[in-house]
This record gives C-alpha cells, sequence and structure tokens, in this order.
C-alpha cells in the first residue's frame, strides 16, 4: 500500500536537524465518541427503549442511517489533514452499542474503501454501549482482543448490579512494532469521582501486567474519561503526567492537559470547554533525552479534529459540537464529543 514518506525537512520543526537524506513514515491514530450509535432493534436484557422506533427518540431506519453515514465522514477524515487519502490505522470509539451497528459502520462506503475492520467484545453496560477499536488492516494487525471488566470494590455497588464498559484492550502490530491499545468509558459524572478514580487505577494495573509481559509494548490508553487531565482519575489514580520530561520509566504521558489549558477541549458544557476525551501514551513513545533517534515509533504531535460541519453554527449553543439531537429534537448531527488523535514517525528503513 501506498504510505506518505515524510522528508526531514517537512519534520525540522518537531525532531530538530536531521540528515536530509532520512525519510519517516507518519502514522495516526485517533479516538472519537460516537454518542448512541444504536441501530432500530431491541437487544434483549439492554435498556435500549428510547432508540427504537416507538422509543422516546423515535429512533427509526432514516436516523440510523444519517447516523451511519455522518460517523463514517467523520472517521474517513481524520489524520487526513497530515496523511491525505489515508487516514489513521486505528480509531478507538465508544458509545456504540453492538457487533451489529459496528458491521453496518465499517459497510459505509467512506470506511469501506479504505478496508477498515473492527474489534469489539460484548459487554455488562445495561444501556448497551460498548467500546470497539476500528483499523486498516494495512497498517494495524490484531495479535490478540480481550475485554477487561470494570470491578466495583464496595459491596453495595456489586448488589445494585451497576455493570459498566470494561477496558477493550487490542494487542497488535503497527510499524512491525508491538503495540497495544485500550479503550475506555470511564462512569458518567452521575456518579462520584470515586468511581472514575477506581477505573484510573484498574487501567494502571492492566497497562503494568502488560508491560510486565513485555517491557517493550508501546500502550496508547484512550476513551472518554468523563474527567479532565488534571483530574484525580488521570492524574494520580492512572499517573499520566502533564509533562513529558517528567515521565518516568514504565510511566505515562497525557498531551491533552497542556491543550486544555490554552483553552482548547472537546467537550462543551455551560458555556465552557472539557476535554474528557484523550490518549495517552507511554514513555518509550517519547524522545525525552532529545536523541533524535526514531528508528522505532516516536511521538509527533496530537491534535483535536475539528471541522466547522462539526460545530453548531447558530442559535443557543453555537459554537458547541453538533449533535445527534438536542432537547428532544432531532439535529442530524454528530457527536456531543470532538475526536482526537495523536501522529507517530518512525523512520524508514
Amino acid at each position: 500500500m501506498k504510505r506518505l514518506f515524510i522528508f526531514a525537512a517537512v519534520l525540522l520543526m518537531a525532531v530538530g536537524t536531521i540528515q536530509a537524506q532520512k525519510k519517516f513514515n507518519l502514522y495516526a491514530i485517533g479516538f472519537y465518541n460516537l454518542e448512541n450509535l444504536f441501530d432500530t432493534i431491541h437487544d434483549p436484557g439492554k435498556n435500549d427503549y428510547e432508540y427504537l422506533p416507538d422509543g422516546s427518540n423515535k429512533w427509526n431506519a432514516v436516523k440510523y442511517e444519517h447516523k451511519l453515514a455522518n460517523m463514517s465522514k467523520v472517521l474517513a477524515e481524520m489524520g487526513t489533514d497530515m496523511l491525505p487519502g489515508i487516514g489513521c490505522a486505528a480509531i478507538g470509539v465508544s458509545e456504540v452499542e453492538n457487533a451489529n451497528a459496528l458491521a453496518d459502520l465499517v459497510a459505509q462506503k467512506p470506511l469501506k474503501d479504505k478496508g477498515f475492520q473492527f474489534a469489539h467484545v460484548e459487554g455488562p453496560d445495561k444501556r448497551g454501549v460498548d467500546c470497539a477499536l476500528l483499523y486498516n488492516p494495512k497498517l494495524f494487525t490484531i495479535r490478540d482482543t480481550k475485554l477487561v471488566p470494570y470491578v466495583y470494590d464496595l459491596a453495595e455497588d456489586v448488589e445494585k448490579d451497576k455493570q459498566t464498559r470494561g477496558f477493550l484492550t487490542v494487542s497488535g502490530t503497527l510499524a512491525d512494532e508491538h503495540v497495544t491499545i485500550i479503550v475506555c468509558h470511564l462512569p458518567s459524572r452521575y456518579t462520584s469521582s470515586y468511581y472514575r478514580e477506581l477505573g484510573g487505577k484498574q487501567i494502571k494495573a492492566l497497562k503494568d501486567s502488560l508491560q510486565k509481559d513485555d517491557p517493550k509494548v508501546k500502550i496508547f490508553i484512550m476513551g472518554d474519561m468523563n474527567d479532565d487531565p488534571f483530574d484525580k482519575s488521570m492524574s494520580q489514580a492512572l499517573g499520566a503526567r502533564r509533562n513529558a520530561k517528567d515521565v518516568e520509566i514504565l510511566g505515562l504521558y497525557n498531551p491533552w492537559w497542556n491543550t486544555l489549558k490554552g483553552g482548547e477541549g472537546t467537550l462543551y458544557y455551560k458555556g465552557a470547554w472539557n476535554l474528557f476525551d484523550q490518549i495517552i501514551i507511554t514513555h518509550n513513545l517519547l524522545d525525552q533525552n532529545q536523541s533524535r533517534d526514531f528508528s522505532t515509533l516516536k511521538f509527533y504531535k496530537h491534535a483535536i479534529f475539528r471541522r466547522d460541519y462539526l460545530i453548531q453554527q447558530e442559535g443557543k449553543y453555537k459554537g458547541a459540537p453538533l449533535r445527534t439531537s438536542a432537547g428532544g429534537v432531532w439535529l442530524d448531527g454528530y457527536s456531543d464529543h470532538l475526536p482526537v488523535l495523536v501522529y507517530l514517525v518512525k523512520e524508514k528503513k
């Protein structure tokens, strides 16, 4: 497959002075909360009634087909700012009902043309929403997929049967290197911070176990964290650092902390931006000592994927992400979240 080769002259700002004859491959990995991608069929045991034809959202075939088309447009365009015609190697997604909806999604022309496939394990969430990984098999190949459950540690929570999304863990190969992607959707803000902090601790334990199995594995932790980078779940429980220079061996870097402090976000609430959608990376993706050694995959830059069509252009919520529905009115929009991306660079041998 044709890949985009980036000459050193293009990368000088990011990687410093490199011999001009060197060439580089660039890769993109993303995350997008699809905001309730439900099909129109009831799943037994799931509380999906509002997304049925006779439900409160009057969710019919027309609305579902529009939702699929809108989501596939965004997903196919993610990463094309720097990788035109190629886009992302892998994209984590949340708020997808089931494998049926994912199959319908990757069958949409923009994704079908790229050959996208998906990895998914049905989870226990009562509404039926899951996480999944979309991927381009020409760029990313899968070794193993598993769903690590979110575990409550309080008996009263277990008794209330509050099961929620687990941590979809996909191990694979990108640029001839072992990469693992963990896709998360932590408990909502209708619950206390404690439950997201518990999730952060469990993600860290999962990360630690993956590194114990293979200390060289490069890990991407992504998802809708329902918290900002500086909140306890991310900064303390997970232990993701704000600055690359402070990341310890086997530790984590969260580049979105400074992005939010700069006034950018992915979720607009009461006149202010939050940045719940994050991609957090392990230390071995950083060039901490500025060695300019890009013989292995290294973090290049991160970005919020923003297009005018994703933003409400008028009315009370002007400037906020254009949702599928609001106030019971179908807007034929996209999501209440904006997508995020990280770009990776590796020297071409």
